[in-house]
Formats: C-alpha cells, structure tokens, sequence
C-alpha cells in the first residue's frame, strides 16, 4: 500500500464523538514510552503526523487520522507510565475502554510492545481484556534497532514463550524500527489486505 494522504480529522474524549464514517479502522495503542508517535510518523511518511515528545503520555486524547480517504488510523492514549494525575489516568481509562468496546468501524488493534523489555503485566492484562471482548488485536514489536538480532531474536522468543501461556495460539505480529523504516510495507500490505476482506464481506 502507498500512502497518498493522511490528515489529522479529530480528537476527543468521547466514543459518540468519533467520525461517523462506515470505514475501517485501525487503532494504536501501549505503554506510554513504547514510541507509538514516532511509529505512527514513520508507517504514514509523515514527520509530524502523530506529536512526538521527549516527556511520556503526551497523547492525551482519541485522535482521528484519515488516511487515503478510505481508513482511519487512531492515535490512543497510552498506559501506564505517564506524568499526569491518578485522576487523569482513570479517565484516560475510562474513554479508553468506552472505544474499544462500542466502536463499531474498529476492525483491528495494535498493541505496541518495546521489544527491549520482558513481557510486562500490563501489556499482557491489556491484551487478555481485548481477548475477553472478542477485540481483534495484533502487536507490533518496536525498536527493534535497539537491540542486536540475537538479542532481538531472544526477546521476541520469550514473549512467544510467555503469550503461549495464556492463548491457543499466538497473534499476528510485526517487528518494527521508527529510526530505519524496518517493517513499515509489511504492515501496510497487512491493512490493505484487512481493507480487500471488510470491502468484499
């Protein structure tokens, strides 16, 4: 898939806000310092798309990209770690779960996991909630660049290893650097054929 345009449609903190459009949609989520920003920047060719910064949690709202007039990618806040109140985290929650379960268009998740750290419990309690409302998911491993191929290769075993422990089988993945573009046309085949199936369903 070439990505021909990408513009910023909306942000908001409520479900019923959302574009009303009937087309597929794609939304990012994970911890707040997995690099989400600079991925999302990266896979649509755009520098500034999605606000990058140095301070964890700076995406604080459901934020609307539409991209080639025919999907909408949807930048969410993170989980976890971030420089903001309890109370701020607990609406983040809030809206946050509200998205996932009543938005209808949405036809696929990516949970980002940092491939430099071991499985964490709230990147996997994230993933068991999705499973327990039928919320298709796939991860996207990044900063892969990070780290050295046996390195890499070791991680990504362990969280196979551990995955396994909690499902069937395993979900969809893509392994993923912002810095050198490494799975950028993988991932976006990945869409394109998920946009081929809703269109012919």
């Amino acid at each position: 898939m070439k990505i021909y345009s990408a513009e910023f449609v909306v942000s908001n903190t409520a479900v019923d806000k959302c574009p009303k459009d009937r087309i597929p949609e794609y939304a990012f989520i994970g911890r707040s310092n997995v690099g989400k920003s600079s991925l999302i920047n990266m896979l649509m060719e755009r520098r500034h798309l999605a606000k990058t910064s140095s301070t964890p949690g700076k995406t604080q709202l459901i934020n609307h990209f539409k991209i080639n007039n025919s999907w909408y990618l949807v930048d969410l806040p993170g989980y976890g770690y971030a420089r903001v109140s309890k109370k701020k985290k607990a609406t983040f929650q809030k809206y946050i779960e509200n998205y996932f379960l009543q938005r209808k268009q949405l036809v696929c998740s990516f949970v980002l996991i940092d491939c430099r750290h071991d499985p964490q419990k709230i990147d996997l309690d994230f993933m068991q909630f999705l499973g327990e409302n039928f919320i298709p998911f796939s991860i996207i491993f990044t900063k892969a660049d990070k780290l050295t191929p046996a390195k890499l290769e070791k991680q990504l075993n362990s969280y196979k290893t551990k995955l396994l422990e909690y499902w069937e089988e395993l979900p969809t993945s893509f392994i993923t650097s912002s810095s050198s573009g490494l799975g950028r046309d993988e991932f976006l085949n990945y869409i394109a054929q998920i946009n081929k199936d809703v269109a012919n369903s």
